[in-house]
Protein backbone atom coordinates (compact mmCIF):
# COMPACT_ATOMS: atom_id res chain seq x y z
CA UNK A 1 0.00 0.00 0.00
CA UNK A 2 1.50 3.52 -0.93
CA UNK A 3 2.41 5.73 1.70
CA UNK A 4 -0.87 8.30 2.29
CA UNK A 5 1.78 11.08 3.60
CA UNK A 6 4.45 11.80 0.63
CA UNK A 7 4.70 13.39 -2.26
CA UNK A 8 4.13 10.19 -4.73
CA UNK A 9 0.17 10.70 -4.02
CA UNK A 10 0.58 13.96 -5.59
CA UNK A 11 -1.32 14.18 -9.05
CA UNK A 12 0.30 15.13 -12.29
CA UNK A 13 -1.79 18.51 -12.36
CA UNK A 14 -2.42 18.83 -16.33
CA UNK A 15 -3.36 14.80 -16.53
CA UNK A 16 -5.92 14.97 -13.52
CA UNK A 17 -6.77 18.71 -15.11
CA UNK A 18 -7.88 17.23 -18.38
CA UNK A 19 -9.88 13.90 -16.70
CA UNK A 20 -11.75 15.66 -14.05
CA UNK A 21 -12.74 18.63 -16.73
CA UNK A 22 -13.36 16.62 -19.67
CA UNK A 23 -14.49 13.28 -18.77
CA UNK A 24 -15.75 13.78 -15.27
CA UNK A 25 -17.52 17.24 -15.69
CA UNK A 26 -19.30 16.63 -18.11
CA UNK A 27 -20.07 13.07 -16.94
CA UNK A 28 -21.80 14.67 -13.64
CA UNK A 29 -23.68 17.26 -15.70
CA UNK A 30 -25.57 14.22 -17.59
CA UNK A 31 -25.98 12.05 -14.92
CA UNK A 32 -26.96 14.32 -12.13
CA UNK A 33 -27.98 17.77 -14.10
CA UNK A 34 -26.16 19.23 -11.07
CA UNK A 35 -27.87 22.53 -9.97
CA UNK A 36 -25.80 24.17 -7.62
CA UNK A 37 -27.59 26.50 -4.79
CA UNK A 38 -25.02 29.16 -3.06
CA UNK A 39 -21.96 28.65 -5.18
CA UNK A 40 -20.85 32.27 -3.76
CA UNK A 41 -19.77 30.45 -0.45
CA UNK A 42 -17.26 28.20 -2.11
CA UNK A 43 -13.80 29.13 -1.46
CA UNK A 44 -11.98 30.77 -4.35
CA UNK A 45 -8.58 29.20 -3.19
CA UNK A 46 -7.04 27.47 0.08
CA UNK A 47 -6.53 26.37 1.83
CA UNK A 48 -10.37 25.75 3.12
CA UNK A 49 -12.16 22.56 3.99
CA UNK A 50 -15.33 21.57 2.59
CA UNK A 51 -17.46 19.17 4.44
CA UNK A 52 -20.57 17.50 3.00
CA UNK A 53 -22.95 14.68 3.09
CA UNK A 54 -22.33 11.16 1.37
CA UNK A 55 -24.68 9.15 0.62
CA UNK A 56 -22.69 7.89 -3.12
CA UNK A 57 -19.18 7.96 -4.81
CA UNK A 58 -21.02 10.30 -6.68
CA UNK A 59 -20.43 12.62 -4.28
CA UNK A 60 -16.81 13.46 -4.85
CA UNK A 61 -17.05 13.79 -8.54
CA UNK A 62 -19.41 16.19 -7.60
CA UNK A 63 -18.20 18.26 -5.24
CA UNK A 64 -15.00 18.02 -7.94
CA UNK A 65 -17.02 19.71 -10.57
CA UNK A 66 -18.11 22.23 -8.48
CA UNK A 67 -14.54 24.45 -8.56
CA UNK A 68 -13.23 26.34 -12.11
CA UNK A 69 -10.26 23.46 -13.68
CA UNK A 70 -7.83 26.47 -12.27
CA UNK A 71 -8.70 25.68 -8.76
CA UNK A 72 -8.69 21.68 -9.31
CA UNK A 73 -4.69 21.01 -8.75
CA UNK A 74 -5.53 22.35 -5.02
CA UNK A 75 -8.85 20.33 -4.06
CA UNK A 76 -8.54 16.74 -2.77
CA UNK A 77 -11.35 14.54 -1.36
CA UNK A 78 -10.33 12.46 1.56
CA UNK A 79 -10.40 8.79 0.67
CA UNK A 80 -10.14 5.97 3.03
CA UNK A 81 -6.20 4.40 2.03
CA UNK A 82 -7.83 0.51 3.03
CA UNK A 83 -10.53 1.25 -0.16
CA UNK A 84 -8.96 3.17 -2.58
CA UNK A 85 -5.68 2.23 -2.45
CA UNK A 86 -6.84 -1.30 -2.29
CA UNK A 87 -5.19 -2.36 -5.52
CA UNK A 88 -2.50 -1.22 -8.24
CA UNK A 89 -5.01 0.19 -10.92
CA UNK A 90 -7.47 1.39 -8.57
CA UNK A 91 -4.60 2.64 -6.45
CA UNK A 92 -3.33 4.91 -9.57
CA UNK A 93 -7.02 5.81 -10.49
CA UNK A 94 -7.16 7.54 -7.00
CA UNK A 95 -3.95 9.19 -6.46
CA UNK A 96 -3.40 10.53 -9.98
CA UNK A 97 -6.39 11.30 -11.55
CA UNK A 98 -8.79 11.67 -8.93
CA UNK A 99 -6.14 12.95 -6.42
CA UNK A 100 -6.98 11.85 -2.97
CA UNK A 101 -5.58 12.56 0.47
CA UNK A 102 -5.81 9.05 1.70
CA UNK A 103 -5.99 8.30 5.22
CA UNK A 104 -5.60 5.12 6.78
CA UNK A 105 -8.34 3.78 9.22
CA UNK A 106 -6.55 0.95 10.86
CA UNK A 107 -3.79 2.74 12.68
CA UNK A 108 -1.02 1.97 15.23
CA UNK A 109 -2.35 3.44 18.74
CA UNK A 110 -0.98 7.37 19.23
CA UNK A 111 -0.80 7.75 14.82
CA UNK A 112 -2.03 10.92 13.32
CA UNK A 113 -4.65 9.41 10.99
CA UNK A 114 -5.12 13.40 9.87
CA UNK A 115 -1.69 14.03 8.87
CA UNK A 116 -2.24 13.74 5.25
CA UNK A 117 -4.89 16.34 5.50
CA UNK A 118 -3.39 18.37 7.59
CA UNK A 119 -0.31 17.91 4.96
CA UNK A 120 -3.09 19.54 2.14
CA UNK A 121 -4.02 22.26 4.62
CA UNK A 122 -0.44 23.50 5.50
CA UNK A 123 0.09 23.32 1.20
CA UNK A 124 -2.60 24.90 0.76
CA UNK A 125 -5.00 22.83 -0.81
CA UNK A 126 -8.87 22.48 -0.29
CA UNK A 127 -9.54 19.21 1.46
CA UNK A 128 -12.93 17.67 0.53
CA UNK A 129 -14.19 15.53 3.94
CA UNK A 130 -16.90 13.13 4.20
CA UNK A 131 -17.26 13.63 8.08
CA UNK A 132 -19.96 10.44 8.70
CA UNK A 133 -17.11 8.54 7.64
CA UNK A 134 -19.23 6.10 5.65
CA UNK A 135 -21.67 6.25 2.56
CA UNK A 136 -25.12 6.36 4.32
CA UNK A 137 -27.82 3.27 3.12
CA UNK A 138 -30.95 5.43 3.10
CA UNK A 139 -29.95 8.87 2.47
CA UNK A 140 -30.01 10.00 5.69
CA UNK A 141 -26.80 11.74 7.75
CA UNK A 142 -26.08 9.94 10.39
CA UNK A 143 -23.77 10.67 13.24
CA UNK A 144 -20.34 13.31 12.66
CA UNK A 145 -16.90 12.06 13.45
CA UNK A 146 -14.81 14.43 15.17
CA UNK A 147 -12.20 14.31 12.45
CA UNK A 148 -13.31 17.55 10.83
CA UNK A 149 -13.59 19.16 14.43
CA UNK A 150 -9.77 17.89 14.83
CA UNK A 151 -8.40 20.33 11.35
CA UNK A 152 -10.39 23.22 11.92
CA UNK A 153 -9.13 22.98 15.60
CA UNK A 154 -5.39 22.38 14.14
CA UNK A 155 -6.28 25.84 11.49
CA UNK A 156 -8.99 27.90 12.96
CA UNK A 157 -8.68 30.52 10.20
CA UNK A 158 -9.37 28.25 7.54
CA UNK A 159 -12.64 28.94 6.24
CA UNK A 160 -15.33 25.11 6.67
CA UNK A 161 -17.80 25.32 4.40
CA UNK A 162 -20.73 23.14 4.14
CA UNK A 163 -22.39 21.32 1.20
CA UNK A 164 -25.32 19.03 1.39
CA UNK A 165 -25.98 16.92 -1.83
CA UNK A 166 -29.52 15.79 -2.60
CA UNK A 167 -29.85 12.74 -4.93
CA UNK A 168 -26.75 11.45 -5.33
CA UNK A 169 -27.61 8.55 -3.09
CA UNK A 170 -30.42 8.02 -5.95
CA UNK A 171 -28.12 8.02 -8.93
CA UNK A 172 -25.69 5.23 -7.70
CA UNK A 173 -26.43 3.96 -4.12
CA UNK A 174 -24.22 2.35 -2.21
CA UNK A 175 -23.52 -1.39 -3.07
CA UNK A 176 -24.63 -0.23 -7.29
CA UNK A 177 -22.13 -0.07 -9.98
CA UNK A 178 -24.38 1.56 -12.83
CA UNK A 179 -25.88 5.01 -12.15
CA UNK A 180 -29.27 6.21 -12.92
CA UNK A 181 -29.88 9.69 -14.29
CA UNK A 182 -31.91 11.91 -12.19
CA UNK A 183 -31.49 15.67 -11.15
CA UNK A 184 -29.24 16.21 -8.12
CA UNK A 185 -28.68 19.46 -5.70
CA UNK A 186 -25.32 20.47 -4.20
CA UNK A 187 -26.63 23.32 -1.99
CA UNK A 188 -23.51 25.06 -0.40
CA UNK A 189 -23.66 27.40 2.80
CA UNK A 190 -21.49 29.73 4.58
CA UNK A 191 -18.46 29.11 6.05
CA UNK A 192 -18.72 27.59 10.16
CA UNK A 193 -16.36 29.38 12.10
CA UNK A 194 -14.20 27.74 14.73
CA UNK A 195 -15.88 28.50 18.04
CA UNK A 196 -13.40 27.79 20.15
CA UNK A 197 -14.03 23.90 21.31
CA UNK A 198 -14.81 20.75 19.42
CA UNK A 199 -18.29 20.43 20.63
CA UNK A 200 -19.29 23.59 20.21
CA UNK A 201 -17.99 22.95 16.28
CA UNK A 202 -19.45 19.56 15.73
CA UNK A 203 -23.24 20.95 16.57
CA UNK A 204 -22.77 24.39 14.30
CA UNK A 205 -21.59 21.95 11.49
CA UNK A 206 -24.33 19.66 11.94
CA UNK A 207 -26.83 22.60 12.38
CA UNK A 208 -25.30 23.65 9.37
CA UNK A 209 -26.07 21.09 7.13
CA UNK A 210 -29.42 19.90 8.46
CA UNK A 211 -30.35 23.72 7.69
CA UNK A 212 -29.21 22.98 3.79
CA UNK A 213 -30.80 19.62 3.72
CA UNK A 214 -34.26 20.87 4.58
CA UNK A 215 -33.90 23.80 1.67
CA UNK A 216 -32.96 20.86 -0.98
CA UNK A 217 -35.65 21.25 -3.57
CA UNK A 218 -37.72 17.75 -4.57
CA UNK A 219 -35.67 15.78 -7.16
CA UNK A 220 -37.34 14.36 -10.11
CA UNK A 221 -35.43 11.82 -12.85
CA UNK A 222 -33.95 13.56 -15.61
CA UNK A 223 -35.21 13.79 -19.22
Amino acid sequence: MHSPDTDATRPPSMLRQIFLTVLVRPFVQVVTGMDVIGREHLPTDGPAIVCANHNSHMDAFMLLSLFPARLLHKVRPVAAADYFLANPALSWVSLNLIGISPISRTVARGADVLAPARAALARGEIILVFPEGTRSKDGEMGPLKAGVARLAEAFPEVPVIPVWIEGAGRVLPKGAHTPVPMNCTALVGEAVAWPGDRPRFMAALRARLDGLAAEAPPQHWAA
